[in-house]
């Protein structure tokens, strides 16, 4: 399988993402659900503390990712809600270490929502992997 990064540009090199992920040759492909912030039990943590909702919600997806037999640098695609758009640009560097640090080079959107699934999660990720 080869992963190829599109970009024609440079920006958004300074916030980890590419603008297109061209995949030829794999025999996986993953689509994760959104993760948001919740516990084993379905249970919301960390209300009004975007920084803990971006971490558990990527805790939450290389759990499930793990469990495909999947890792972070297999991620080419996230897609970012929140209905706090300030407050995940705030913590956004969060992403960069734990997804880019790992070397997944992936597409993204942020998307500004009126909410939720549950009215204290601020974020949610979505996530499409492929090996």
């Amino acid at each position: 399988m080869t992963k190829r990064a599109v970009n024609p540009w440079q920006w958004q090199d300074r916030f980890g993402f590419v603008q297109a992920s061209e995949v030829t040759g794999a025999r996986r492909t993953l689509f994760v659900a959104g993760q948001a912030s919740m516990g084993p039990e379905g249970e919301s943590l960390h209300p009004g503390d975007m920084a803990a909702q971006v971490r558990q919600s990527l805790d939450n997806l290389e759990t499930v990712l793990r469990q495909a037999g999947f890792q972070m640098a297999d991620v080419v695609r996230l897609n970012f809600y929140t209905t706090d758009m300030h407050a995940f640009l705030a913590a956004s560097g969060l992403i960069k270490e734990r997804v880019t640090n790992a070397g997944a080079r992936y597409a993204s959107t942020l998307l500004g929502v009126a909410c939720l699934a549950r009215p204290d999660l601020l974020v949610e990720i979505e996530v499409t992997a492929v090996r």
